[in-house]
């Protein structure tokens, strides 16, 4: 029997910011193997944390690292923490109304890419955004290249999981959400406005949003391309209108 294999329920967090970031939120933890011979230099704080969680912290050989990660960039640490708890439409709703603020969410369309996924969720977090919401089939996952692509971010960001995305905008909608859709054929997205309870729509990079999901969003926005490239990398754009939306409500 393997005994060093993850118990099921259990999750892989790798690096060193993530499994800090994971440290300070109320992830459970149930160790953290370090490589044999890797310095405390540049993780000091890892460390501290963990001793303050009387969390065990096991010496291994690199190799077994090498062997055990899923991103292929472990930096010579890895957690095993519990799996990811998928968030409520209620729970985005309630840690707005908590921090006094109009919920921003962002909701995600036939995204597959898993470091898209993670530099998205960073992004959100970075803006303020309250909330990213995914479709349960033909959709990205929490992984973790996403939550190493996060940088951490992802344990402190409530991704919901839901059946069908055009039921889920239509709830929001009777909540009082407006929905803009990232679209090319959309108004400039700093022409829009951002500002109330919002939820941004962001598609596939080939595809864009599907057809009926784009039929429920209030208004499509767009960015401007002035050089050769017709196309932005999905969490790039997303990036740049939660600069705007975030401009707009603070």
């Amino acid at each position: 029997m393997n005994t060093n294999k993850p118990l099921k329920g259990t999750r892989q967090i790798e690096g060193k910011n993530p499994i800090v970031e994971a440290l300070k939120s109320d992830v459970s933890i149930e160790k953290i193997m370090v490589a044999k011979g890797r310095r405390e230099t540049g993780a000091q704080e890892l460390f501290e944390l963990a001793k303050e969680k009387k969390i065990k912290i096991q010496q291994v050989d690199r190799k077994k690292l090498d062997f055990t990660s899923k991103t292929g960039n472990h930096q010579g640490i890895i957690a095993i923490a519990t799996e990811y708890e998928y968030a409520e439409i209620e729970d985005i709703l309630e840690s707005a109304k908590v921090k006094g603020e109009s919920p921003l969410v962002v909701i995600l369309d036939k995204i597959t890419d898993p470091h898209n996924f993670g530099a998205i969720i960073r992004t959100a977090n970075a803006c303020g955004v309250h909330g990213i919401i995914i479709p349960k089939n033909r959709s990205v996952d929490i992984s973790p290249i996403a939550i190493k692509a996060s940088a951490g971010a992802i344990e402190h960001m409530p991704v919901c999981k839901v059946t069908n995305l055009t039921q889920t905008i239509k709830e929001l909608k009777e909540k009082g959400f407006w929905i803009a859709g990232a679209e090319m054929e959309g108004q400039k997205y700093y022409e829009s406005d951002f500002k109330g309870s919002m939820a941004i729509v962001i598609g596939n990079e080939g595809e864009g949003i599907s057809r009926l999901v784009k039929d429920e969003c209030d208004f499509l926005v767009s960015i401007p391309m002035y050089g050769e490239i017709e196309s932005l990398n999905a969490s790039v754009a997303t990036g740049i209108l939660l600069s705007e939306a975030a401009k707009q409500r603070n």
